[in-house]
């Protein structure tokens, strides 16, 4: 079989829908880490959006409350890992390492109370199927429209939010304070800004668009909510952050090329045309995150205060 036979439209429709929940979730570190919060509980806030996302599905019958949910739930998972590190002071990457562990035992502890049963959760309402709609004259535009024009709804919201988070961080106030906040926190401070709520607010929108992540992938891209669905997509996000430069469009491309080498290592175990182990191929996406970084990560430059802890210091009276 031809090497190229399979370097068609289909493998860029799943570099697209691979690529998704990578997106959002990096759209999210990338306003949090604007902020000078370091987010590492992308992870864990994509599983409880999965949960969440799907059990409201499956007991009210309709998946857009089921997205509602699981966005919600990531937001207010998210201020927990706001709380801990912006007004308790502890280090960034701890409170969210501590929460994607809690993330997994809070799941299979509801798995059991709502389902009966650890592991994977009954069938529930998705938008698989009769929720694909395309995109009237667009989607007959050769390869591209197929590619991005003939898609489900949460992949159609990431396209917006990647335009939408890259006017808004350059061209709003808010969004300006947001990136003052990452970069000169106490300038922002003394003209009279809040820097405590304008990185509450980083936080609450990355935990938005990481709730968003987790529930494509339990609504949108599967019918059902498994334990550890994520499958480390959390910390790839937070590679095409980082290798996107700290910006929507960047973290866009990087989440592509992610989702491109998924799609590329499940189509060579398909048609086998290197003859090696399985298990070789799956951890293609994973190798490829590792060189994306080495690669990217000098020639990019994090926001100054990124990480950095800011503590206002009251004069006694």
């Amino acid at each position: 079989m031809s090497f190229l036979m399979f370097l068609n439209t289909d493998l860029l429709v799943a570099t697209v829908r691979l690529s998704t929940p990578i997106t959002l979730a990096a759209l999210g570190a990338t306003v949090c880490e604007r902020a000078g919060v370091v987010n590492i509980a992308m992870e864990g806030i994509m599983i409880i959006g999965a949960f969440f996302a799907a059990v409201t599905a499956f007991y009210t019958g309709n998946p857009w409350l089921g997205l509602a949910s699981g966005v919600l739930a990531g937001g207010i998972y998210s201020l927990i890992h706001a709380a801990a590190a912006i007004s308790l002071h502890l280090d960034h990457v701890v409170s969210g390492a501590v929460l994607n562990i809690l993330a997994f035992g809070i799941t299979r502890y509801l798995m059991v109370l709502f389902f009966g049963h650890p592991g994977t959760s009954d069938a529930i309402p998705s938008f698989l199927g009769d929720y694909q709609f395309a995109v009237p004259l667009l989607s007959k535009i050769p390869v591209l429209g197929p590619v991005f024009f003939n898609q489900t709804p949460i992949i159609y919201i990431s396209f917006i939010l990647v335009i939408f988070l890259a006017w808004f961080l350059k061209h709003t106030r808010t969004g300006l304070h947001i990136r003052a906040a990452g970069e000169h926190p106490l300038a922002l401070e003394t003209i009279g800004v809040s820097v405590y709520k304008i990185k509450y607010l980083a936080v609450f929108i990355s935990g938005l668009a990481s709730g968003l992540a987790g529930a494509y992938l339990s609504i949108e891209n599967n019918v059902s909510f498994t334990e550890g669905m994520t499958n480390g997509k959390g910390f790839i996000a937070l590679a095409a952050m980082i290798s996107g430069g700290w910006s929507a469009a960047g973290s866009f491309l990087s989440a592509l090329f992610f989702g491109f080498a998924d799609a590329l290592q499940i189509r060579f175990q398909v048609f086998r045309i290197f003859h090696v182990p399985e298990e070789l191929f799956i951890i293609f996406p994973y190798a490829a995150t590792i060189i994306a970084v080495a690669g990217f990560v000098r020639r990019s430059r994090p926001p100054k205060a990124d990480g950095v802890d800011f503590i206002i210091e009251k004069e006694n009276e």
